[in-house]
């Protein structure tokens, strides 16, 4: 019998079908203070500090160095430069450690942006961002959020290619408004 490898599998379990759970547009966004790393350098991420600079583009995944989780990583790295110039800050989040995420930050992020542990799952709990099929796992969920700490955007779906170009477009529209 062929053995599988153990992150394949991962993103084959992780790649079915999911509730779509989500908190709303308007509502207010969870306050939340964790480690991260950005360029293979650990920091203390806080979404309150985070918010006084601009909006922030909050993606949850669920697991460092799986196909997806990749694909999405390297979607947000390239759309940096654009995110920036709309003044916004993205920020990844899933249940790897730190030490992962460190590396993941590097290879996979291009140190372009930060990734943050979430180990008791408490922040993906409070976005309603846990995944129906693999609780310790997050789904693939992005939110934008407004510098006064509102929901501007959600957008819930595991393939990883939209991500970018809909938190884009929800910033813009934004952006727009003001």
């Amino acid at each position: 019998m062929k053995r599988i490898a153990p992150w394949l599998l991962l993103c084959g379990l992780l790649a079915g079908p999911t509730v779509q759970a989500a908190l709303d547009v308007g509502t207010p966004a969870p306050e939340f203070s964790t480690q991260a790393s950005l360029g293979g350098k650990v920091y203390t991420f806080s979404l309150s500090e985070a918010l006084k600079q601009g909006p922030v583009v909050l993606y949850f995944f669920p697991a460092a160095f799986t196909q997806g989780c990749t694909i999405e990583a390297h979607n947000f790295a390239e759309a940096t430069d654009e995110y920036k110039s709309l003044g916004a800050t993205v920020i990844g989040v899933s249940t790897d450690n730190i030490d992962t995420l460190n590396k993941f930050s590097v290879s996979e992020c291009r140190g372009k942006f930060a990734v943050a542990a979430d180990g008791d799952g408490k922040i993906m709990k409070a976005y309603d961002a846990v995944h129906d099929k693999r609780p310790e796992y997050a789904q693939r969920i992005s939110y934008v959020i407004s510098p006064p700490g509102k929901i501007l955007y959600e957008y819930t779906d595991m393939n990883p290619d939209s991500h970018v170009a809909n938190t884009m477009r929800a910033l813009r529209d934004w952006k727009a408004r003001q």
